[in-house]
């Protein structure tokens, strides 16, 4: 009994510690969250770091892995060509250490 809690305990609490795994769609109305690409971190509201694995992408921090299959991640994204057509204005950086929210406002997007 005391293994069975003990497993379905850690089930849960993998649960909550997912990371930011992302899918980038070909439609903006399969998307969850519309993106625009800026090409300077001091217009993002999130700075972002592409990680080349899932476990790597922890928390709601800008630490992104992107998925190949929409069905793997948490958030699907569509990327748009203007930033007044975005929900979320990104910046990528090539340093996970940069990642961060510049505009905390816009933190339940990513949620």
């Amino acid at each position: 009994m005391k293994t069975i809690l003990l497993t379905l305990s850690a089930l849960f609490i993998t649960g909550l510690v997912t990371g930011q795994t992302v899918y980038s769609c070909d439609s903006k109305y399969d998307a969850d969250v519309k993106v625009y690409k800026a090409s300077s971190k001091y217009d993002a509201d999130l700075v972002v770091h592409k990680c080349s694995s899932k476990y790597d992408a922890d928390g709601n921090k800008g630490l992104w892995y992107f998925a190949s299959s929409k069905y793997d991640a948490k958030k699907k994204i569509y990327f748009c060509n203007s930033k007044y057509d975005a929900d979320l204005i990104i910046y990528f950086s090539d340093s996970k250490y940069d990642a961060e929210w510049r505009n905390k406002s816009k933190l339940h997007l990513m949620e």
